[in-house]
């Protein structure tokens, strides 16, 4: 029987919208307040979906308290509080938009965990904005 099943996580995270080169009005023209030179926030509401096949042995599809620590270590600790231009490697040339800080979650998770469980993220930018990536 497969299954999914799901974890709720939370980070709060400065970011800009912009693209290098541009002038302020045209940044301002294609990513609105985003493109703000001072930076703005979000409260993000992170929603991890583990699919597979259930443990006979254990009923369990994943140790939860396992899933906990991974979104720990590869999402709240190197988000939370942070400007993501500027702290976090990964938006270094990648601007931060929704979709991109999706998909680089949904790749630090893939790394920690089994290739036999599919992986989905649903990101909450604003609490009527978000996106979801499952890797394709």
């Amino acid at each position: 029987m497969s299954l999914t099943i799901y974890r709720k996580a939370h980070f709060n995270a400065a970011h800009r919208l912009f693209k290098e080169g541009w002038s302020d009005e045209k940044n301002l023209e294609v990513f609105g307040k985003c493109s703000n030179p001072k930076y703005h926030g979000h409260n993000y509401e992170l929603e991890v979906g583990v699919s597979g096949e259930i443990n006979p042995d254990t009923g369990f599809l994943i140790d939860l308290k396992i899933l906990k620590e991974i979104i720990k270590e590869e999402v709240e600790d190197p988000f939370d509080h942070k400007n993501l231009n500027l702290e976090v490697a990964a938006f270094q040339k990648v601007n931060p938009t929704v979709e991109n800080i999706a998909i680089e979650i949904w790749n630090r998770l893939r790394k920690r965990m089994d290739s036999s469980y599919g992986i989905s993220v649903k990101l909450y930018e604003t609490p009527r904005n978000f996106v979801v990536y499952n890797g394709e």
